[in-house]
């Protein structure tokens, strides 16, 4: 038989993602566009105005630093753990497979609370815009479902597609609180600019309790920039760098914009205009200082705020779907990766499915999109990701306590305690005023606080059930990627996700737990 002929009988190598596509800046522009800055801030921060009063912009720099110091033994552990499993694989390297196992069932179903519910508020979003602006009732379903369409389209097209798009619109949305910063300075604030926000006598209130709060809940998403690992260009570096670019942007912005709005109506008008109408503050006070056609601008960038908010927790799930159908966790057709695009279509399309099915339920079942959807499906998706970044906090010491490294006693114990003593302050902030981010009844809150907790005790039964019936797959789970002996071609087979006959040497590092 010729060599011709058994090169046309041999099958083309499997897709992977494609490597080195991602720089500092598209990796961040994946991140700051999960937080969706506009959305936060023109439907949140008045909130946080009107129950924790002028001093409301320290509670985003105390949110931002906090996470800043949890960054420090993140980013650490992500030069030395190169798994695609992100957050339940540094969980696993430092505190075991049962609960690392635990952690990526949470980070499944976080991430997809956060996501799913978020078609929800596209829904309301849209509609009043299109009330806002043309005066037309628009029911909110069919707008929810043309963003299923449209963001499990952009999450079919490659990564770069995806980082294009969210450079544009989150551009765009911060480039409209900029308009509003600029006419709000220019013309001195409605009695003439003042520090008073961050005065200790403001700052120092009991209302603050509730700001961080919010403003905590303001930054989820910014750790998934470890999630791109594998498509970045010299991911030690640039993940790194994204993750600090990304806390201190959002951060400096968040402080920086309430303040401006709390200029725009005057340290004591600002409580009771935010009380009257705490959803059109923003739109009010960029009427008076720029004027009305940057309202309508407004209205519309909100709803690509969402649209970017929803591509960037995709394009997130994916990969964890991904990194789960590589290890075997899940079947084994959720880890295919387009030939052409290279990104994980057939988790995006499962995605896709499942968003469609809870939208489609919560339709059914007459429920409010935004305070029933949104917020029901939401809340305990962002108690999930808190829990994973305080698991992921402790398990940092805990490695490094067991490995050989070079890296200082500040990177990877005093970070990361200090992370995880202020992280557990932040969940219980959020647990104990779980009220204010659902608007719903006790026993309703008391399930969503329980949720996050029921599902890690699900994957720890998960763990023991692995560890009985499929030990190859328990024994090599978040073990790290073989590194090929030399560059890899353009496209170069994915790894299997049936596990090998033997566990990985890198899965015989930590001991069974």
């Amino acid at each position: 038989m010729s060599d011709t002929t058994l090169e046309q009988r041999t099958p083309p190598p499997a897709a992977t993602l494609r490597p080195g596509s991602l720089g500092t800046a598209d990796i961040a522009f994946f991140v700051v566009s999960a937080a969706a800055p506009l959305t936060v801030m023109a439907g949140v921060a008045p909130l946080a105005i009107l129950l924790g009063g002028i001093g409301a912009p320290a509670g985003y720099l105390v949110a931002g630093i906090t996470l800043a110091v949890f960054a420090v033994g993140f980013t650490t552990m992500s030069r030395h753990v190169k798994s695609g499993g992100a957050f339940y694989a540094y969980i696993t390297r430092g505190l075991g497979r049962p609960v690392g196992i635990g952690a990526a069932l949470l980070a499944l179903i976080g991430y997809n609370g956060m996501e799913i519910g978020v078609y929800g508020l596209l829904g309301t979003a849209g509609r009043d815009t299109a009330q806002a602006i043309f005066g037309t009732d628009v029911p909110w379903l069919p707008i929810s479902l043309a963003g299923l369409l449209l963001i499990g389209y952009g999450g079919y097209r490659s990564v770069e597609f995806g980082a294009k798009l969210l450079g544009v619109l989150l551009v765009a949305e911060t480039g409209i609180l900029v308009l509003l910063a600029g006419g709000v300075l220019v013309k001195g604030g409605a009695h003439g600019l003042s520090g008073a926000s961050f005065a200790p006598g403001n700052v120092l209130v009991s209302g603050t309790a509730v700001v961080l709060a919010f403003a905590f809940a303001a930054f989820t998403g910014f750790e998934s920039t470890v999630i791109y690992r594998r498509e970045a260009r010299d991911p030690e570096r640039t993940v790194p760098r994204a993750t600090y670019a990304a806390v201190a942007f959002l951060g400096l912005f968040y402080a920086f914009i309430v303040w401006i709005v709390i200029q725009a109506f005057g340290n004591d008008q600002v409580i009771a205009a935010a009380a009257k109408d705490p959803g059109g503050l923003f739109f009010s006070a960029i009427t008076t200082y720029v004027g009305g056609w940057a309202a309508d601008l407004m209205h519309l960038f909100i709803v690509t705020s969402v649209i970017a908010s929803l591509l960037a927790f995709h394009n997130a799930i994916n990969r964890y779907v991904l990194a789960l159908a590589e290890e075997g966790v899940l079947p084994a057709a959720l880890g295919r990766i387009h030939s052409r695009h290279r990104s994980p279509y057939a988790a995006g399309i499962a995605q896709t499915v499942l968003g469609a099915v809870v939208v489609l339920a919560f339709w059914a079942a007459g429920a409010d999109p935004y305070g029933q959807l949104l917020l029901w499906v939401n809340t305990p998706g962002m108690i999930g990701l808190f829990v994973l970044q305080l698991l992921a906090a402790i398990a940092v010491p805990c490695y490094f306590r067991r490995v050989p490294h070079q890296e200082g006693v500040l990177r990877t114990v005093v970070a990361p305690v200090v992370a995880a003593a202020l992280l557990a302050t932040a969940i219980g902030l959020v647990v104990t005023h779980i009220d204010l981010f659902t608007g719903a009844s006790s026993a309703v809150n008391t399930v969503l606080i329980v949720l996050a907790p029921a599902v890690f005790v699900a994957g720890l039964g998960l763990a023991w059930w692995l560890r009985r019936e499929r030990p190859l797959v328990y024994a090599d789970f978040a073990a790290e990627p073989v590194e090929p002996a030399e560059p890899a071609d353009p496209v170069t087979p994915a790894p299997s996700a049936e596990p090998s006959a033997e566990p990985s040497p890198v899965a015989k590092e930590f001991t069974e737990s």
